[in-house]
């Protein structure tokens, strides 16, 4: 089978903003992919969720690294989906990269899982397998930094659809 990837729509940071949202997502695809290049007006982490559930639906399992240590970490029942754990952070850099894969998303008899992948040049690597358990279609996602600092401008946000064929 055949992937393909559709690009559905970039948000740059124009303005420093603590969320950033994509909303009324089709469910034309398989799969969704949201690659992120950001910048930060100090340290931070991302926050997602779902169809603005901040219920405590939300579980991860997580492996981080720094080039010379590594931890794992299981947490379960969170109000939202947390994708670093401290290997990988957003700073004002310049250096933050992660992809965000979103599996199953629009069909409506399992919960949806997400594989975070996600880089700081000068702090180390994150890679956290999460699940919202919720069988609802995905049809919001919501970006937020994880305490009072914000995307800064120029931060990237891109979200691809993949259809199998």
């Amino acid at each position: 089978m055949t992937a393909t990837y559709d690009k559905i729509a970039t948000t740059t940071v124009s303005s420093a903003t603590s969320a950033v949202t994509f909303s009324s997502i089709s469910g034309a695809y398989t799969d969704l992919v949201i690659i992120c290049a950001l910048k930060s007006s100090g340290t931070t982490y991302n926050s997602i969720t779902f169809n603005s559930d901040t219920g405590t639906n939300y579980s991860r399992v997580g492996l981080s690294g720094n080039g010379s240590s590594m931890t794992t970490e299981l947490r379960s029942s969170r109000n939202s989906f947390e994708p670093e754990m401290g290997g990988s952070e957003i700073g004002n850099d310049n250096n933050y990269v992660g992809k965000f894969q979103f599996m199953n998303y629009s069909n409506n008899t399992t919960y949806k899982t997400t594989i975070a992948r996600t880089n700081d040049a000068t702090s180390g690597v994150d890679a956290v397998i999460g699940v919202w358990r919720s069988t609802s279609p995905i049809t919001t996602i919501t970006f937020t930094t994880s305490n009072v600092e914000t995307y800064s401008i120029g931060s990237v946000f891109t979200i691809y659809g993949i259809k199998a064929e």
